[in-house]
């Protein structure tokens, strides 16, 4: 059995609406009023079982400029006072390694320089994010901060449409084995030249429509899976040479790609399957990876320090995410299930709300809704705990409204019943303003 992820308590407290419920268990803060921010999250800390190690921070959609500005001052607090390390956010994993150079001092001399390379999804170009990496970076250069602080990106290396090549991930591996024993490094290089092709064909963005266009299924893609597979046993087999001849953390980092490596083709593989379930497969596919790579950097920050992680409330949830795509609604096991069977009360997560955002295509949320009973309390942000979900009013909960939806922006997924279970607290936010620097909304 799972301990609990938060302190016991000799008693809670049982409410007989849901109204009661807030008014009696919201914590309100302003992002912009420090004091009583940092008190809000000093709360919620102290809430929490003192094994959590990787704290989830979700947002309601992509887009939401507020969300981004209160996850910065949210990890800023997190590191000040509460021993974090490290901020894994949705981008893509080996992408990030080129800003965590720059966060750390190395590298390219300006953000500029990264903020193409060293993101996926075109979340370099958002102020929020840049401001995040920058605030790290001048972290990391004071001298009389110990525990330099990292930058990671714990997703799959894929976008909406189209998929990299796994070219990139293998030559990391390989220029690792080449440090060590050359020898052994240009046989695999060899071998996986011969079968990688060209980029172009991997990353074709008709494959993600039309399974033909695919190279996942080809011989040469099989042959390449076979031999990553080969290549990661020997990492495996060579273990204690590799690391007393590296260091253990070159080590892991170089297993971690060749890991992310094998699930990549096993995605490309997905793409090219004709299946009534392949969006579901990919889907899943994506946060298996997900959940791998956070499980990866919580066992490199330990000892250092815990993890903070950034993504969509979708990945972060603990139940089925669903996704309406037309007439199919496609449900599959997001990052955050694997996660707990992984970690149990070492993980916990925030969730997100907000109440309008005129910008995002979002208004007022309708009487009854969850948003609207909760933005109802005083704000213009609240924290609530939903972890003591027993001592509430099970039959209103069930029989809760869910609010509209935007058509202006499809990231946008309001609070359901399911919210009381799928995230321990939610952070709810009166409104929020569109991302600066993101793609115009249509």
């Amino acid at each position: 059995m799972k301990k609990s992820l938060f302190r016991e308590r000799s008693s809670d407290p049982v409410y007989a609406t849901l109204d009661d419920w807030i008014l009696h268990e919201a914590i309100p803060f302003s992002i912009d009023l420090s004091k009583t921010f940092n008190a809000s999250i000093d709360k919620v800390i102290a809430s929490l079982d003192d094994s959590v190690e990787l704290l989830g921070f979700g947002e309601a959609l992509h887009g939401g400029e507020d969300i981004l500005i209160l996850r910065n001052r949210l990890f800023q607090r997190l590191v000040e006072a509460h021993g974090y390390s490290a901020i894994a956010i949705e981008s893509s994993f080996p992408r990030a390694r080129v800003v965590n150079e720059y966060v750390a001092g190395r590298g390219p001399a300006s953000y500029e320089a990264v903020k193409e390379t060293g993101f996926s999804h075109g979340f370099g170009r958002l102020d929020a994010n840049r401001e995040l990496v920058e605030w790290m970076r001048a972290f990391n250069a004071n001298p009389s901060h110990q525990v330099k602080l990292q930058f990671y990106g714990f997703d799959s290396p894929t976008e909406m449409i189209g998929s990299d090549s796994p070219r990139q991930l293998l030559n990391f591996v390989l220029d690792y084995l080449d440090s060590i024993d050359r020898v052994s490094a240009q046989e695999h290089r060899q071998r996986i030249e011969k079968l990688l092709g060209q980029d172009s064909d991997w990353e074709n963005p008709a494959a993600s429509f039309d399974p033909t266009k695919s190279v996942g299924h080809s011989p040469a893609a099989t042959a390449l899976r076979i031999e990553t597979e080969e290549l990661i046993t020997e990492l495996r087999l060579r273990r204690p040479e590799l690391v007393a001849k590296s260091d253990e953390s070159r080590y892991l980092e170089a297993a971690q790609y060749a890991t992310v490596a094998r699930q990549l083709l096993n995605y490309h593989a997905a793409l090219a399957r004709t299946s009534s379930k392949r969006l579901v497969e990919l889907l899943g596919i994506r946060d298996l990876l997900m959940a791998d790579n956070l499980a990866y950097m919580v066992s490199r920050e330990r000892g250092r320090g815990k993890v903070l992680a950034f993504a969509h409330n979708s990945h972060l949830q603990r139940g089925k995410a669903q996704w309406q795509l037309g007439a199919d609604l496609l449900a599959w096991w997001p990052a955050r299930s694997h996660l707990y069977e992984m970690f149990g009360s070492r993980y916990a997560v925030i969730g997100s709300a907000v109440g309008e955002s005129p910008a995002n295509g979002i208004g007022q949320p309708e009487a009854g809704t969850l948003e609207s009973r909760l933005t109802a309390v005083q704000g213009p942000a609240r924290l609530i705990p939903t972890h003591r979900g027993q001592g509430l009013p099970t039959s209103e909960i069930a029989a809760l409204p869910t609010r509209s939806g935007s058509m202006k922006n499809t990231t946008y997924f309001p609070l359901t019943s399911r919210s009381f279970t799928d995230f321990d607290w939610l952070a709810v936010l009166d409104s929020t303003a569109y991302s600066r620097g993101g793609p115009p909304l249509q």
